[in-house]
């Protein structure tokens, strides 16, 4: 079945503040989208839910608002998975800079279209990259690293060498598998987003939304293998230098929770993450959790202006979790 997204764009004068608005307004998801399936020849309406289903949240204007102000970050989302219910919601349409939870979407074309026992051989782009502050895994030029290895460095890590060494092997260049990231985030219904890279190290013209980055988290946690990874605490890559050589480097999650650093809240139960950090980004965080029902919930805050506070505004908003 085919189907095509039509975007309505309204244009409108904004106030600038920052990142935080871009100088469009867009129509929310469930106003702003339809869709013709080729096949009937009929248009579908995304508010009545028909494009959606049942299997994923929708945030109307009346609900995106926030309200709470402990919660000051640019951009707040949680939602619950099995419910599909808003916990909470602020400004998630709002384009803003990802950091590197644009390794989610990295991860997403790797899991649809690589294969994770392919060996790749490390360029010199990706052993080079030299903007400060950069999180690398070392590699040299001429390692040779299994796509399974660069997946678990790029998430557990964060490794910007692994995103583009990923990249240059599966898109062939840095430019087509942006391409191909950009595609595959529009299938899963990402469409104000625009990944430029695959690392999220910054460019102007590279962006998304806290719920185009739900709807892609929501389609990864559907693959074992991306739960499985984003679990763990720690991980020890094995791969072969230049000189044939088999050596193993060990790396740490980013997600303070996992390593113990910040507390869990209590009656929670934090599966796994990625988090996000440049200057212009701000502190970023994307969670997979359990509530005190069970249920799986997806929380997302972007732009807090630093890790301490990063990780005070989730907890506050993983509490709400238990009580809404």
């Amino acid at each position: 079945m085919k189907i095509k997204i039509i975007r309505i764009i309204i244009p409108t004068l904004l106030l600038l503040n920052g990142c935080q608005k871009s100088t469009e307004t867009f129509l929310p998801y469930y106003e702003s989208q339809s869709v013709i399936n080729y096949d009937t020849g009929f248009y579908i309406n995304a508010d009545n839910n028909d494009f959606y289903g049942k299997n994923l949240a929708i945030v109307k204007n009346e609900n995106n608002v926030g309200g709470d102000n402990t919660l000051t970050s640019k951009a707040v989302l949680s939602v619950d998975t099995i419910t599909n219910e808003i916990v909470y919601a602020d400004h998630v349409y709002d384009r803003l800079y990802p950091a590197s939870l644009t390794k989610l979407a990295t991860a997403l074309v790797v899991l649809k279209n690589a294969e994770l026992t392919d060996s790749v051989t490390i360029s010199y782009n990706a052993s080079h990259i030299t903007e400060p502050g950069a999180k690398l895994c070392g590699w040299k030029e001429g390692d040779v690293v299994t796509m399974d290895v660069l997946l678990h460095s790029l998430l557990i890590y964060s490794g910007n060498d692994a995103a583009l060494a990923i990249a240059e092997h599966v898109g062939g260049s840095e430019a087509a598998f942006a391409e191909m990231m950009n595609d595959e985030v529009r299938k899963v219904g990402a469409t104000e987003s625009n990944f430029i890279n695959p690392h999220g190290l910054h460019d102007e013209n590279h962006y998304t939304t806290a719920y185009d980055l739900y709807l892609i988290f929501n389609e990864l946690i559907k693959y074992d293998t991306f739960r499985s990874i984003i679990e763990l605490k720690e991980y020890t890559a094995t791969y072969r230098t230049q000189d044939g050589i088999d050596q193993t480097k060990s790396f740490q999650t980013t997600n303070q929770y996992l390593t113990g650093t910040v507390d869990i809240p209590l009656n929670i139960q934090v599966l796994g993450g990625k988090t996000g950090t440049t200057s212009k980004a701000g502190n970023c965080l994307i969670l997979l959790s359990k509530n005190q029902e069970d249920h799986d919930c997806i929380s997302v805050i972007l732009n807090a202006e630093d890790s301490s506070s990063l990780y005070s505004q989730m907890s506050h908003l993983l509490l709400k979790e238990n009580v809404e």
